[in-house]
């Protein structure tokens, strides 16, 4: 009797494809990836969702699966009961999640290549853009899609190709690609034959003879570089790239001896993965306010799942998890560690691994994929990695047996992905994933999330407070300062007040550190005609480009769209265009000129995405004191541990504040206390200078009082009054398209049957505050539902609604998509 698998796809279609298995493939198990044939000619990698005995009703013809590639699954029982829960709660199909969750290199796909058709009708009349794609192809005969975009510099470009295969100018092929391949080194073995001296002397005689000096090298340095082991009564192999570096010969040479018999070529597999070393046995001993936060998070565990730790900046909470990893590996259980950042990865793995060294795994996007499959691959064996520290996808590798889940800087928005879909929060997730796998987890931040807050004043997480910095050491002393006054009397230095300068030269005379913080990166948000206040935009995006000095260059950091700055003003002509605003740049700029004999690193997205190492590099430049001052982003306010730092200044904090959306003033207090809490961390209270226009405002004299509970009762009142999370769960219900009236008919119409069925929970249909991204015009409905509201419920309604309004012609074309609780 044959057998039929159920198999989800790395495609964003929610349902599972179902397969026959051949005879010989019938052991497969679930979790296990198999290649398959979808469509017309495309070939995919699946993952067996279910194993059935009977096949589908109604289907006539089904797919053979071509071949299983795992003799064990690659995902568990509990990773899959994750991936049905994340489906249902965040209305994703499980085709997103497994494109999301697996490296790419674990994905055998087929990818399409174009090429010329031969003898084909050349007077056949073309388009513009066909034309383009036409001379690109002659030029390089076989082409993927992405590299004839690349080449020709025209973008969506797939019913220009489907024009021309009808008109027979192209034809498209599909070849399977792989893109892991594992990493190995060619040893080199002397032939078995040769075995004893005498035979070896003779062969070394016999090369002499052949006349072929490079042979002869060969063999006398490979002789050299041998070692003898007595224990094992082995030879030692000789590294390939070692033996023709040291004889200096080629390939060439080493693969023709081979051919002759006289080598071998042993591989090796090498592990991509450094692999970190011990230092010390044990972790540090605690203080006392240490241990007993330590005691009463052990205590909440024996009652609660979910323990909250709101731990002051400063107050050692990285000592705290390092002892309740260590007893976590000690009951043999598995740790994920996540971090908001990969930023802040670079400090945490250097403390982690003087203790947990070769356990220890670091996972996160700036690893290439061929490493973050390795990773999977370890954790999947015997050999599995103790204490995972990484970013949110680390919560979709394989763990075994997984004990605690620590969830660093709880209150980020960094844990949420935005694009592309799933579109899911790493903490919450955290949170179900440690149920299923029976485990604890623990939040801990200076400044919790509202939510998380409230979840703890109501007994449902566990609840720790750390008020005492690591030796006592005071909070900083935060100095409000008044930049419109200042403007007005004209007593500013640039985008300084005269005390931040003054400080800065007086920490700089004590051989002190400075860290400035300004949440924008580039030179200046935008350039402005001085004659007639033209401003230039975006082509494919609703929003300003951006000056970037360095790079002479005006840039969207929503499409990358780039222009060189312009010489004139297209509008009336004059020359005066004049950049307004403050980025991390003219920071750097303005800073450099006023302290010319200091050294200044920035760390925003356009210094950090340089290279792999761009962060660590930074970091440790600055903790070296090889730099006196760091300009940053929020980057710089994510729990960076410097002891050397005395002063930070908050160059605009209105910026934080005016922003319209409900989390604007939590975020504004979360991100201005944080990067506070990076002054006088070691040996004396630091000091925060505040720039702001407006020094009344209510969330600015609670940061400078950190006053925490004063900001979440006056947050909580609004989000009650208005219907926000904590007492609401929000839905954002986004709908894009080219031509803005079929979005607009489109969206109305979906509001509509929305309301009909949630009533006067629905908001919308509006524009956001960005209402095109890359040429598609953007909508959003907004859904408010009850705390106590079924999700899954909710879910269904909305699918059956967006199909409902997708089978309308006019709007097949409409892109919708739903975001759970955002951020």
């Amino acid at each position: 009797m044959s057998k039929f698998v159920d198999v989800i796809l790395p495609v964003p279609i929610g349902a599972c494809f179902t397969y026959i298995l051949r005879q010989e493939d019938e052991n497969v198990k679930i979790g296990c990836r198999v290649i398959i044939p979808f469509g017309k000619k495309k070939i995919y990698t699946g993952i067996v969702w279910r194993i059935k005995d009977t096949a589908p009703e109604g289907i006539a013809d089904i797919k053979e699966v071509y071949s299983v590639l795992d003799k064990q699954p690659i995902i568990n029982s509990k990773q899959r009961k994750f991936w049905e829960w994340m489906s249902s709660y965040y209305l994703c199909s499980l085709g997103d999640i497994f494109k999301a969750a697996i490296p790419s290199g674990m994905k055998i796909e087929s990818e399409t290549y174009v090429m010329l058709t031969p003898d084909f009708d050349e007077d056949i009349k073309l388009t513009n853009k066909e034309s383009i794609i036409y001379n690109s192809l002659k030029a390089n005969k076989e082409q993927t899609i992405a590299q004839i975009e690349k080449s020709t510099q025209e973008k969506n470009i797939l019913s220009s190709i489907k024009s021309l295969i009808e008109k027979g100018v192209v034809s498209i092929r599909e070849s399977l690609n792989n893109k892991y391949h594992s990493l190995k080194k060619a040893n080199i073995t002397l032939n078995q034959a040769y075995n004893t001296p005498a035979i070896i002397n003779e062969l070394i005689s016999q090369v002499q003879r052949g006349r072929s000096e490079n042979q002869y090298r060969a063999l006398t340095t490979y002789l050299n570089l041998i070692h003898y082991d007595e224990s094992s009564n082995e030879i030692s192999a000789v590294d390939k790239k070692e033996l023709t570096s040291q004889s200096s010969t080629s390939d060439a040479i080493i693969n023709s001896m081979v051919k002759k018999g006289i080598f071998n070529i042993v591989y090796e597999k090498l592990n991509r993965i450094k692999e970190f070393v011990s230092t010390q046995d044990a972790p540090n001993a605690l203080n006392e306010y240490q241990q007993e936060a330590l005691n009463s998070i052990n205590k909440n565990f024996d009652q609660k799942d979910v323990c909250l730790l709101n731990g002051v900046t400063s107050s050692g909470k990285t000592e705290i998890y390092i002892h309740l990893i260590h007893k976590t590996i000690e009951c043999k259980k598995q740790v994920l560690y996540l971090l908001p950042e990969i930023a802040l990865t670079t400090q945490i793995t250097n403390r982690l691994k003087k203790i947990f060294g070769k356990d220890l795994g670091v996972y996160h996007s700036k690893f290439s994929d061929a490493e973050r499959v390795e990773i999977w691959q370890k954790q999947l064996s015997d050999n599995a990695y103790k204490v995972i520290l990484g970013v949110r996808s680390s919560i979709f590798l394989p763990f075994q047996d997984l004990g605690l889940i620590i969830v660093d800087e709880e209150h980020e928005n960094s844990y949420k992905q935005y694009d592309p879909s799933p579109r899911y929060n790493a903490r919450d997730c955290a949170t179900v994933l440690a149920h299923i796998y029976n485990a604890k987890t623990l939040l801990g931040t200076a400044t919790p999330s509202i939510e998380s807050y409230y979840n703890a004043a109501n007994q449902k997480y566990g609840y720790v407070e750390l008020n005492t910095r690591y030796k006592e050491i005071q909070l900083p002393h935060i100095v409000p300062v008044d930049m419109k006054e200042l403007r007005h009397k004209k007593r500013n230095v640039g985008s300084f007040s005269p005390l931040l300068i003054e400080e800065i030269n007086n920490a700089l005379q004590r051989k002190e550190q400075i860290i400035l913080f300004q949440n924008r990166r580039g030179y200046a948000p935008i350039i402005e005609c001085k004659e007639c206040g033209w401003i230039p935009k975006c082509k494919n995006c609703d929003v300003s480009l951006t000056y970037h000095k360095k790079l002479n260059q005006l840039t969207c950091h929503y499409c990358g769209y780039t222009i060189t700055i312009p010489q004139e003003c297209p509008s009336c002509h004059n020359h005066d265009l004049r950049p307004h605003g403050l980025g991390t740049e003219k920071v750097e700029d303005e800073i450099s000129n006023l302290f010319p004999n200091i050294k200044v690193s920035r760390m925003d997205l356009d210094t950090t995405r340089t290279s792999k190492s761009a962060y660590e590099k930074i970091i440790s430049n600055f903790e070296n004191k090889k730099s006196d001052i760091l300009i940053g982003t929020q980057m710089v306010s994510k729990g960076l541990d410097f002891d050397n730092v005395s002063i930070v200044g908050i160059l605009d904090a209105d910026s934080l504040l005016n922003f319209p959306d409900f989390r604007a003033h939590e975020r504004a207090f979360q991100l201005m206390a944080q990067v506070s809490g990076r002054a006088g961390r070691k040996g004396k209270q630091g000091l925060v200078i505040l720039q702001t226009r407006t020094p009344d405002d209510p969330i600015i004299k609670h940061v400078i009082k950190n006053d925490y509970l004063a900001m979440y009762e006056s947050q909580l009142m609004e989000r009650q009054l208005f219907h926000y999370p904590p007492f609401f769960r929000i839905i954002y219900i986004y709908m894009k398209h080219h031509n803005e009236n079929v979005l607009e008919n489109a969206s109305n119409i979906m509001a509509e049957l929305t309301r009909y069925s949630f009533h006067n929970r629905v908001l919308g249909p509006d524009k956001p505050l960005i209402g095109r991204i890359q040429s598609l015009h953007i909508r959003r409905i907004v859904l408010k539902l009850e705390s106590h509201s079924s999700i899954k419920q909710a879910g269904n309604i909305l699918n059956q609604i967006k199909s409902q309004v997708l089978s309308d012609k006019r709007f097949s074309s409409v892109t919708i998509y739903f975001d759970v609780d955002p951020q």
